[in-house]
């Protein structure tokens, strides 16, 4: 329980049908691991301690009274215990029948939550034996405890701030106003369902869209345990279908049939971030619901869950080129439009040979061929100098070529010398000012162009360089509108590599893996017998890295300690602490340093849920203080 992360679990014990001793048994042992193993919350399925196809006997008071000793049993274990654990009994109130969940937790039933939507269709006739939940909370004595009886109740954590949770039973997530908005309004990161769904044909993925788009829409975690084979298969059959979803997504999930112990960490202090974050998620002041508190002690916990390396990269699966090709038609329409707008019917690139100037040619050749235009309209213009090699000089040349583009040849390295003669410039050292005049004599050239050919210029810098400043201020950094703008470098080389998957031509797919292998560079430093002198990422650090920082520190605002925490691990093996460490503070200081260069930036779209514009995603001061952060960093050393 640090960083926000709780460890949770859903259980589906074994049961036999009516026998609530067994079913005690099988739910403790459950507790046992659920508590040897760091988990804070462990839910059970619905009516789990007599099982859910008692039909008519829910009627016999020995059964009920049997869950209420099963009941007491479970309340006297938990003194030793500091998981939470919810679990699934009739319950008589007021002289009615409820399906409940009870809520335990050292030694206390904190809570009593009854259904509310009770089903009576089809396979389901819960409205012969239950009643549904009261309008309003009232109080119940039971297991040696005084308790809230009702729908309307949040458990607090009084050591994790963001960490509550509130229940929901089987039909209540089903109906068009499930009682888990009203509890999410109210302030619940973490919403608890127990359930017993019977298994249909096509049923479990429409389970699992209604989990994950709870858990989406209400910005929380949704943990969902269903009564498992155990069951009376007199007319239904159950699988126990667990699962944990946290905003949207799914992070564990049983394959079927499954019996035991489900568990995954959840990330409270995300959501709660992200619920601050959106302005229309909207937070109730009434205060209609009973808050219980409950106390456990903080315990470190090794994350289970994975994060992926990659988090900008579309995951493996059916759909992953899809995705890549809306990125790509994202970027290709707001090309489209742009040349549309300005009536301007050329557009010129500065092709280098690398990545990200190959993908903005990919995403012109498909915008001009959408709008008609031929391509020999798409003017790519090379502009060697000190540093530029063959290799680059020769993949810009044949991509070209390939694609049946105008290109045009531009020598630059009499101007930057006549350049460095008028500002006094030593030719001989190599400093910023020696970098620096070449990228403003390359935007110069392209500017130029595109003014005697009527033409847009083409941005070519990617996200991952805006984020760490590495531009030219009024270099590289300024076009007339820039493809790249929010496409990190990680999916900048997924697109192309796509692309030379799918190429027109065999050439066209050399040159694209070509491309794909050469060392990111600028190539502003004179090359060494041939190759490139400079690696970008030998000095600012690999971007795999850096753009895993820059997912995390943007799109869910942790902080430095946190943001290192998980490079750890999803980098384990890869790269050793101290590495992530050092890259991680490049990562922090360039950022705040190099604001001043995004708040400039030309137009560009927008395709992921991450950008730096300074008219949408990032509006930050240019002189913010980097202190804190570095500071927080420092810690860790």
């Amino acid at each position: 329980m640090k960083d926000g992360f709780v460890r949770v679990a859903v259980a589906t014990p074994k049961v036999k049908v009516a026998d609530c001793i067994y079913n005690t048994e099988q739910t403790l042992e459950l507790i046992e691991k659920a508590e040897a193993t760091g988990v804070s919350l462990v839910v059970f399925p619905e009516l789990g301690l007599t099982a859910y196809t008692c039909a008519d006997l829910f009627l016999q008071p020995t059964l009920l009274n049997g869950a209420m000793q099963a009941l007491e049993k479970i309340v006297e274990a938990s003194r030793s215990f500091q998981v939470v654990s919810v679990v699934g009994l009739p319950v008589v109130w007021h002289g009615k029948l409820y399906n409940c969940a009870a809520v335990v937790h050292k030694g206390e039933v904190l809570g009593v939550v009854p259904k509310v939507h009770i089903p009576n269709y089809n396979e389901f006739y819960e409205y012969r034996w239950f009643t549904r939940a009261p309008e309003e909370n009232g109080l119940i004595d039971i297991a040696g405890s005084t308790c809230p009886f009702g729908t309307d109740i949040l458990f607090q954590s009084e050591t994790m701030m963001n960490f509550t949770f509130a229940i929901e039973l089987c039909e209540d997530l089903w109906v068009p106003s499930p009682p888990s908005v009203r509890h999410a309004k109210e302030g619940a990161t973490v919403l608890v369902n127990l359930s017993a769904s019977d298994e249909l044909v096509g049923k479990a993925p429409y389970k699992r869209q209604l989990v994950e788009n709870q858990s989406g829409r209400l910005v929380s975690a949704y943990l969902y345990a269903s009564a498992g084979p155990g069951e009376s298969t007199t007319d239904m059959v159950f699988a126990g279908h667990d699962m944990i979803a946290e905003n949207g997504m799914m992070l564990a999930e049983s394959a079927t049939p499954f019996e035991g112990l489900l568990s995954t960490e959840i990330d409270v202090d995300k959501l709660a971030s992200e619920r601050r974050r959106s302005n229309t998620f909207e937070i109730s002041d009434e205060r209609l619901h009973d808050r219980i508190g409950f106390s456990q002690s903080l315990q470190e916990i090794d994350l289970s869950r994975t994060f992926n390396r990659y988090p900008f990269v579309p995951q493996e699966g059916p759909d992953r080129k899809q995705r890549c090709k809306t990125i790509r038609m994202i970027q290709e329409l707001g090309l489209v439009k742009r040349v549309q707008h300005t009536g301007l019917q050329h557009v010129v690139i500065g092709l280098s040979g690398g990545l990200d100037s190959t993908l903005a040619l990919l995403v012109a050749v498909d915008a001009f061929d959408r709008l008609g235009l031929p391509r020999e309209k798409i003017i790519g213009v090379t502009m060697p100098c000190f540093g530029t090699t063959e290799r680059t000089k020769g993949n810009a040349h044949s991509l070209a070529n390939a694609l049946q583009v105008t290109l045009r040849e531009i020598d630059i390295t009499k101007a930057v010398l006549q350049h460095f003669s008028d500002i006094g410039q030593d030719e001989s050292t190599h400093d910023v000012t020696f970098e620096n005049a070449q990228a403003r004599e390359r935007t110069q050239v392209l500017m130029d162009i595109a003014n005697k050919e009527s033409a847009l210029v083409i941005g070519t810098g990617d996200l991952s360089e805006l984020a760490l400043g590495w531009a030219t201020y009024n270099g590289d950094h300024m076009s007339m509108y820039g493809v790249n703008a929010s496409v990190p470098k990680t999916l900048i080389r997924h697109l192309v590599a796509l692309h030379a998957e799918t190429a027109d031509s065999k050439e066209i797919e050399r040159v694209l893996l070509d491309v794909l292998d050469t060392p990111v560079s600028p190539e502003l430093l004179p090359a060494k017998e041939g190759r490139i002198s400079q690696v970008t990422e030998d000095i600012v650090g690999p971007y795999e890295l850096h753009d895993f920082f820059l997912y995390y520190a943007l799109r869910w605002s942790f902080g430095p300690a946190k943001v290192y925490r998980l490079a750890n691990h999803a980098f384990d093996g890869l790269y050793g602490k101290e590495t992530i460490l050092r890259w991680l503070h490049i990562f922090y200081r360039r950022f705040f340093s190099q604001q001043f260069k995004r708040s400039a930036l030309p137009d560009g779209p927008k395709v992921g849920s991450v950008a730096v514009s300074p008219r949408g995603d990032l509006r930050m001061p240019s002189d913010a203080s980097s202190r804190l952060w570095l500071d927080e960093l420092e810690s860790l050393s």
